[in-house]
C-alpha cells in the first residue's frame, strides 16, 4: 500500500482543518521510504498541516521538485531545516535558472534561493533522464511534448544579457508502479498532462493507468484543449482523476463531467491510497 498526503493544496476543503496556500506539496509513503514532492510557496502550512495529519518531518527521505515555480518550491529552504539532516533533493539540472514573466510586469517566478544556499541544507540530484528514486517510483525526466500540447509558453530566461522563450524544460512528474497500474504525480504538468501519462507508461511499460494526481496547468487553455485533454485520458484509460491547483474551473467541470465519482477535487489534507 501507498499513501500520498496532500500536505497543501490551493483550497482547503469544505469545513476544513488544514491550511490552504497556492501551489502544491505532497507526501508520498511507500515501502519505507518517503518522498515530499514538491514544497508550496512557504514550508509554514505545510509544516502545520503535517503536525493535524500526525507527520513528522524528520522522517522524509527524499525531496522532489517538479519543475522551478515558487509555488512548488519556496518552502524548500525551511523544509530542509525542519527535516534536520541533509537529505537528497532531486530536480533537473535547469532548475536554479533565472525564470522570469512579462505580464502584466516583469517579475523573477523561479526557485527563490541560490544553489549553494540549498547545498548546504540538502544533497542535490540534478537528473534530466528517467530515474528510479526507490523501488517501483520514478522520475519521468525531461517529458517531450506531444500533439496538441506542443507550443511555446508565455515564460522566460535569461541568456547573454537577453531574454528569450523558456520552454520549461525541467518539468518532470513521478510515477509510481502498482499492482493495479500506475500512479503518476504532477505538480503543474507545463509539458503537458497527456504528454506526461503518455511518458510515464513508456518508462515503465505499462498501460494501465490507475490514478493522475496533481495540477492540469488548463486554467488558461481554451474550451478545444481542454475538450481534447479530457478525452485523450478516456483513451489511455485513466481510471481515477485527483486534480486542483492549476487545473482551473472549467478543466474541473469538465473532468467531474465525464469521470463522475471517479473525479477527486484535491484539497489540504487530502489522503490517497492506492
Amino acid at each position: 500500500m501507498t499513501t500520498i498526503y496532500t500536505l497543501v493544496e490551493d483550497y482547503s476543503g469544505y469545513e476544513s482543518p488544514f491550511l490552504a496556500q497556492h501551489g502544491v506539496s505532497f507526501l508520498i509513503e511507500h515501502k519505507q521510504k518517503t518522498i515530499l514532492f514538491d514544497v508550496g510557496q512557504d514550508a509554514a502550512p505545510i509544516l502545520y498541516n503535517m503536525d493535524k495529519l500526525g507527520l513528522d518531518p524528520q522522517e522524509i527521505d527524499y525531496i522532489f521538485l517538479s519543475h522551478c515555480h515558487y509555488d512548488h518550491t519556496g518552502g524548500l529552504l525551511d523544509m530542509l531545516k525542519a527535516i534536520g539532516k541533509k537529505i537528497p533533493v532531486i530536480a533537473h539540472p535547469l532548475i536554479f535558472r533565472s525564470h522570469v514573466v512579462v505580464k502584466p510586469e516583469l517579475k523573477e517566478i523561479g526557485v527563490p534561493f541560490k544553489r549553494k544556499t540549498i547545498e548546504t541544507y540538502g544533497e542535490l540530484l540534478l537528473i534530466d533522464n528517467p530515474t528510479q528514486i526507490v523501488k517501483d517510483i520514478h522520475s519521468t525526466g525531461e517529458i517531450i511534448r506531444e500533439d496538441f500540447e506542443k507550443g511555446i509558453l508565455d515564460v522566460y530566461t535569461y541568456e547573454n544579457g537577453n531574454l528569450v522563450k523558456d520552454e520549461m524544460r525541467d518539468d518532470m512528474s513521478a510515477v509510481i508502479g502498482t499492482p493495479e497500474g500506475l500512479v503518476i504525480i504532477s505538480g503543474c504538468s507545463h509539458a503537458g498532462i497527456v504528454s506526461t501519462v503518455t511518458c510515464a507508461t513508456k518508462i515503465l511499460g505499462d498501460k494501465r493507468i490507475k490514478a493522475v494526481i496533481g495540477g492540469f496547468h488548463l486554467i488558461h487553455s481554451e474550451k478545444e484543449r481542454i475538450v481534447r485533454t479530457v478525452e485523450a485520458f478516456k483513451k489511455l484509460g485513466v481510471e481515477t482523476v485527483y486534480t486542483g491547483h492549476c487545473t482551473g474551473l472549467r478543466a474541473e467541470a469538465a473532468f467531474l463531467e465525464a469521470y463522475k465519482e471517479k473525479f477527486i477535487k484535491l484539497h489540504s489534507g487530502c489522503v490517497i491510497e492506492v
